[in-house]
């Protein structure tokens, strides 16, 4: 054998590989072949015992488009989502496959937004297709935006994770919820205080779920910037993906301006968004990455404007 010439083996031939791993003929067929002929155990009617709360899918990874105030003002995203609706004691379950054709038929149809008018009549629909009163519909997701330093304009693209849920039943009733995670920087207050130079500072995830009003317009308000907004001109400083040293210098120095503690952000978060009559129940969470510990520091806090 020459040098360099490679000692090949003689292989069986595909078939006999797979046979040799196991694969068999395929035995005789006496199960129908049509749809109309097969069982469908999932529509037997029965007393099965108790109406379940939720049946579905979940994990579905699948492109969705957002348009967005901010630039860029379209993008696509890949949404991670879960449809349920609820079972009946009668039935004995519901059809998988029901919900990814309404998914793919709503992307064939280049209806798969996340504006809240289509995603109200894709959960309606789900239902109609499903033959329930009822059907839900979750998706979380990365949404990017473009953020210039404060002094360079250079621009970069942060991004935050959204989520909707839109439940439906029948007639009309729909009830939504919305939220946004960002991350923001805050200083620590009583570091500033006790300290002869400068404070610790460190990233802080600000997490809000929105119960929006049944008047919310989203023609005039973009949710995602309004809750966005919410979190980030209420911390210390703002995240930017790029910063050259005057814009640096820019952000430390406003950071130590305005020191915030986890209680600080929540409150101050809150209050911006009890102000928007287009909000009418919220829970916010601030977590702080410490920078001078091993542990996180957290805070929360609820509120339904309609039970005050």
């Amino acid at each position: 054998m020459n040098k360099g010439q490679l000692n090949q083996r003689i292989m069986p031939d595909k078939a006999e590989r797979h046979r040799l791993f196991g694969s068999v003929k395929a035995g005789e067929k006496t199960k129908p072949e049509k749809k109309e002929e097969m069982a469908d155990l999932q529509n037997k009617q029965a007393n099965y015992l108790f109406k379940l709360d939720a049946v579905g899918i979940t994990n579905v990874k699948h492109p969705i488009q957002i348009n967005s105030q901010l630039i860029p003002n379209q993008q696509s995203s890949i949404g991670n989502f879960t449809f349920t609706s609820t079972v009946e004691q009668s039935n004995k379950g519901t059809n998988m496959s029901r919900f990814t054709e309404q998914l793919h038929e709503f992307y064939q149809n280049k209806c798969l937004t996340l504006e809240l008018g289509n995603l109200k009549q894709f959960t309606k629909q789900l239902a109609q297709r499903l033959k329930t009163p009822d059907a839900k519909l979750e998706i979380k997701l990365p949404w990017f935006y473009e953020r210039k330093g404060p002094s360079s304009n250079l621009a970069g693209l942060n991004h935050a994770e959204l989520m909707v849920t839109v439940s439906y039943n029948e007639p009309e009733q729909f009830h939504i919820m919305v939220g946004l995670n960002a991350m923001i920087t805050t200083l620590c207050p009583c570091s500033k205080e006790i300290s002869e130079y400068s404070a610790h500072n460190q990233r802080g995830e600000v997490r809000m779920e929105v119960e929006l009003s049944p008047s919310f317009d989203e023609s005039k308000t973009d949710w995602k910037v309004l809750l966005l907004e919410a979190a980030e001109s209420n911390a210390s400083a703002r995240i930017h993906p790029v910063l050259k040293r005057p814009d640096e210098k820019m952000v430390t120095e406003q950071a130590y301006e305005n020191p915030r503690f986890v209680e600080d952000m929540v409150r101050l978060v809150a209050a911006d968004l009890y102000e928007s009559e287009q909000i009418i129940a919220f829970h916010v969470t601030c977590q702080n990455h410490e920078s001078i510990h091993l542990h996180d520091a957290i805070a929360s806090i609820t509120i339904d404007k309609r039970t005050e």
